[in-house]
This record gives structure tokens, C-alpha cells and sequence, in this order.
């Protein structure tokens, strides 16, 4: 019962941190809304998920932490780049210069982009003559199918709400279009931008699996990384604006974005996220991803009165059905290497040489005797 309880952990743990995530990005876009700067919001964040998870760390890990080296703070510092500042910013900037949809498109690709990441460092295997590689490889297009239905396609609509929210709802597709429209010149920077941003998130599920195994303490990494990452988002953001009254926070909306994205968001989070690709490797952590947009849909349509078309619903059942898939065949292929080890291990026990030991047991009793 307990080691069955193990097993579905991991899995309870990301589910409750893509919901988590998915209330931070309604946050975000409730704030971004207010005119709040993106690096602002990033630097604000990751303070606010320091100051919490590093007494936490010091209590918690004190006895068990490693002796932190500088290559350990080195690469908890890239980890800070590819994982939390310079990433959130291409993505925000990449958001802002092409649209939210095609940006969605590409965050959904990110748990793809780690399996193909993660197959030439060795970190992932792939037999294409045994059912969980076969597995691994048809989860991953069906998810790559139902992300790119889920971002690209609308369809009909499936739910309509009043006359003056179907009023409002036109006002602000309207301004959206016009919005586009005017960055249209700059969507070439916007796609450089959601690519970098891509190939970023994915390479911190790599770059966390290596930390995992130098440096097995979740809360002290992610205290430090949390570190790095608001001093070099600040950095970024004094030298691209040099208005100091874009860090005053105002009305209590932005205060409860800032610490509910701080502690839960940049600090639990991360936390689970590094236990789980301790546990399970980088591509079964990113595999969830494309959850967040399903559940951030689930609260938008009743509390924001979103508009749900056919396209996000056929989009998200495929999505579903891929991770479904590739989990079915990672868990297939540990069952598969359990049993193997188990195999090994007895061959290993039955072969060990029991007439030799009584041989040497003469041997050394017979030379008692002469002496």
C-alpha cells in the first residue's frame, strides 16, 4: 500500500503544481492588464520566493546539505537563467511583440522539446522494438497534435454568456487585433524570442536533473536559484528602464499577485518540480505542462466568462490522451528495468562460488595443522 501510494506522488504533486501555475498566469494577466513591467513582476516574484523558501531551507536541510562548491553555485546560477529570469523574460517578450496563442503553442512544445533534449545526454532511452518506446514516441506527437489544436484552431463556439458580456468580449478582441496589428514588424523578434524562451525552459529539466544528483537538497536550490534569478532580472530591468516608479506596487490586486506567484509559484513549485525530476526524471516533469493551459481555461470560462470554442476542447482531450501515453510508457519502462535489476541480482546470487569457501576452509585448517 505505501510503496503504491510512492508511486502516485509524483504525479499527484504535478497536477497540483500546474493548477497552482495556472492561477499564477491568470494573476499575470490580470496585472500585465494594470501596466505592471514584466521584469518587474519577475524581480518582485523571485524576492518574495527567496525571503521564503530560505529560512525553510536553513531548517529543514541543515544537517543533510552538502558543502556548496562553486561549481554547484555555478550551476545553480545558469539554472537561475535558463529556469526563471532570462526565460520568463523571452517568453513575456515573445508574447508581447507575436500573440498569446502562437506563444501557447510553443510553452506546449516544451515537454517534446526536453524528450529530444534529454535522449543525447543520456537521460532518456528510446527501443523502438519494445512497447514503452514505441509508447514514449506516439505520446509525444499525439500531444504535439493536440497542443498545436489547442493553440491554433478555435472552431465554433461552445458556450455563450449575456448580451453585455458578449459586448465587452468583442471590445476586447477588438483592441487585441489592433494591438497586433501594430506590432505586426515585429514578430520576427517575437518568434526568435518564444524560441529562445522554448529551448530555455526545456534545458532546465536537464540542467535540474544533473543539481539533483550533486546537490540533493530542493529548498536550498531553489532558494538559490530563486536568489540569482531576481538579481539578474533586476539587473535586466534597471539597464532596459531606468523609471524608478515602475517598482511601486499598486492596489491590492498586484500585492497578492506578487506574493501568491512568490511563495507558491517561484518557491513550492520549483520545490516539487526538482523532487519530481529527482524522482522521475526531466521528461516525465515537463510532460504536465500543457495541463496548465487546460486548467488556467477550467477557471477562466466561469470566473472570467472566456468564450470555450471547439478546437480547445478537442485540443485538450488529445493532450490528455498523449500524456496519457508517454506516462504509460515511461512507468512501463521502469516496471521493465525493476524487474531486470531483480533478474539480475538473483543470476548474480545463484552464481556465487559456496565450495570454494570450504575448500579455503580446509585449506587454512590443514596449514593450522603442519604448523
Amino acid at each position: 500500500m505505501k510503496s503504491r501510494c510512492d508511486e502516485w506522488k509524483p504525479f499527484i504533486v504535478m497536477i497540483a503544481i500546474d493548477f497552482s501555475f495556472a492561477v499564477v498566469n491568470i494573476l499575470l494577466k490580470k496585472v500585465l492588464e494594470e501596466g505592471v513591467n514584466h521584469l518587474v513582476f519577475i524581480t518582485y516574484r523571485l524576492t518574495i520566493a527567496t525571503i521564503f523558501i530560505a529560512p525553510v531551507a536553513y531548517f529543514k536541510e541543515r544537517n543533510d546539505r552538502p558543502r556548496l562548491t562553486f561549481r554547484i553555485l555555478c550551476y545553480l546560477f545558469c539554472s537561475a537563467i535558463v529556469g526563471a529570469s532570462v526565460t520568463q523574460y523571452f517568453v513575456l517578450v515573445g508574447i508581447q511583440y507575436t500573440s498569446a496563442t502562437f506563444a501557447c503553442a510553443f510553452i506546449n512544445m516544451v515537454p517534446v522539446v526536453t524528450f529530444m533534449m534529454a535522449l543525447p545526454f543520456g537521460l532518456e532511452t528510446v527501443k523502438i522494438k519494445c512497447n514503452s518506446g514505441r509508447a514514449k514516441i506516439l505520446g509525444s506527437l499525439v500531444c504535439i497534435g493536440g497542443a498545436l489544436m489547442l493553440t491554433l484552431y478555435k472552431g465554433k463556439p461552445l458556450v455563450t454568456f449575456s448580451h453585455n458580456e458578449s459586448a465587452a468580449s468583442m471590445v476586447k478582441s477588438s483592441a487585441v487585433n489592433i494591438y497586433s496589428t501594430k506590432t505586426t514588424e515585429k514578430w520576427t523578434i517575437g518568434v526568435i524570442a518564444m524560441v529562445i524562451g522554448t529551448i530555455f525552459w526545456s534545458s532546465w529539466y536537464i540542467l535540474q536533473s544533473k543539481i539533483s544528483k550533486r546537490y540533493p537538497c530542493q529548498y536550498s536550490s531553489t532558494a538559490i536559484m530563486s536568489f540569482f534569478g531576481a538579481l539578474q532580472s533586476a539587473v535586466i530591468c534597471l539597464c532596459t528602464d531606468h523609471n524608478l516608479s515602475i517598482w511601486v506596487l499598486k492596489g491590492k490586486i498586484q500585492i497578492i499577485a506578487f506574493l501568491y506567484s512568490g511563495i507558491i509559484g517561484s518557491g513550492l513549485c520549483f520545490v516539487g518540480m526538482s523532487w519530481c525530476v529527482k524522482k522521475r526524471g526531466p521528461v516525465f516533469t515537463a510532460a504536465f505542462s500543457p495541463l496548465v493551459q487546460i486548467i488556467a481555461a477550467m477557471i477562466d470560462i466561469p470566473v472570467l466568462h472566456e468564450q470555450l470554442h471547439l478546437g480547445s476542447v478537442m485540443g485538450s482531450i488529445l493532450v490528455i490522451i498523449g500524456l496519457y501515453i508517454l506516462l504509460w510508457g515511461k512507468t512501463m519502462e521502469m516496471k521493465n528495468r525493476v524487474t531486470k535489476l531483480v533478474q539480475e541480482a538473483e543470476e548474480t546470487k545463484e552464481q556465487e562460488p559456496q565450495p570454494q569457501i570450504q575448500q579455503l576452509t580446509v585449506y587454512v585448517h590443514t596449514e593450522s595443522c603442519d604448523s
